[in-house]
């Protein structure tokens, strides 16, 4: 293991009251793009859709640091504040769940991913967020259309975030479309790292139909990459930090053919340092968030095996 990634990883374990393993690393060798993703340098601009805070750095910390590197830029858009885990609440805070603690917890991890990705590199400029309700976005692209959503956790049906780029916009599926819609007329990304709609989680699969749909009406769905998060029972394994060991792809992924993306060193080092921010996740699931700093990150250049779940989003 790398020193300092050891002592990152030393600390992070004992806030977090989680053990995590250990692997020696051979020599390093040097990292390679993968081949599903476009070469890198001054014109790169990567947005990276992240459904909840902390999705960003699992999914994509290594090629952040990559693109920035290279003179790039990288621009972070979250489509929830992540205020519907209540294990963190009732774990953390030790307080019953109730919708003005909530929407306050959703606020403290906009700071944490705030945080995290400016340890990465991402500049305050490329952090932004929609503020859409977490558990929800599904509902959303669903049968809240034009009707709005009332969060069962905020209780607030509009963006309850003064921060977020568009507060009090209302929770319905025009809406969100329209705010991701002007997401990317400002980025005009390169490259665009999405879930993947076969990932488990709700939130991902919709994330990642909001992207296909909305990027494919402004003729961008061919620069759109995925990836996983939530990629089937016991994944990644082992569930602790393995640093110098590459990321076996998940049992949603078959059939996608993800291709690796191989990190740096420096760039496991630079991601669990990113991962420490996120200190309310890392006291409920340290194990699990541990496990993706690892030496590749996986990236498809299909959605999904099953065609018709990808239909673009009515117009």
């Amino acid at each position: 293991m790398h020193l300092r990634t050891a002592a990152l990883a030393a600390a992070l374990l004992a806030a977090a009251w989680a053990a995590g393993g250990g692997a020696a690393v051979a020599a390093a060798s040097p990292a390679v793009e993968a081949a599903s993703l476009p070469p890198f340098s001054a014109d790169t601009s990567l947005l990276v859709v992240a459904p909840h805070p902390d999705d960003e750095t699992l999914c994509c910390g290594g090629i952040v640091q990559r693109v920035l590197h290279a003179g790039g830029h990288v621009t972070v858009v979250w489509i929830t504040s992540g205020d519907a885990e209540r294990t963190g609440l009732l774990l953390i805070e030790r307080v019953l769940w109730n919708p003005a603690r909530a929407r306050q917890f959703g606020a403290q991890r906009m700071a944490e991913a705030r945080a995290a990705t400016a340890r990465l590199g991402v500049p305050r400029s490329g952090q932004l967020f929609l503020g859409y309700p977490d558990g929800g976005v599904r509902e959303l692209l669903g049968e809240y259309r034009t009707t709005p959503y009332t969060s069962r956790t905020t209780g607030k049906a509009a963006v309850p975030y003064p921060d977020a780029l568009f507060p009090g916009h209302p929770y319905t599926g025009d809406s969100l479309e329209r705010d991701f819609a002007a997401v990317l007329e400002h980025v005009q990304p390169t490259l665009i790292l999405a879930p993947s709609p076969a990932d488990c989680h709700p939130d991902h699969r919709a994330a990642g139909l909001l992207t296909i749909g909305v990027s494919g009406r402004h003729a961008m769905l061919p620069r759109v990459r995925y990836w996983i998060v939530h990629g089937g029972e016991g994944w990644p394994s082992p569930r602790a930090l393995m640093a110098g060991v590459p990321l076996t792809p998940p049992p949603r992924s078959r059939g996608l053919a993800p291709a690796p993306f191989a990190l740096l060193p420096a760039e496991e080092d630079g991601k669990l340092d990113a991962l420490g921010a996120y200190a309310t996740q890392l006291r409920v699931m340290a194990p699990f968030l541990l496990a993706f700093v690892r030496t590749t990150e996986l990236f498809s250049a299909r959605a999904a095996a099953d065609p018709p779940a990808l239909q673009p989003l009515a117009p």
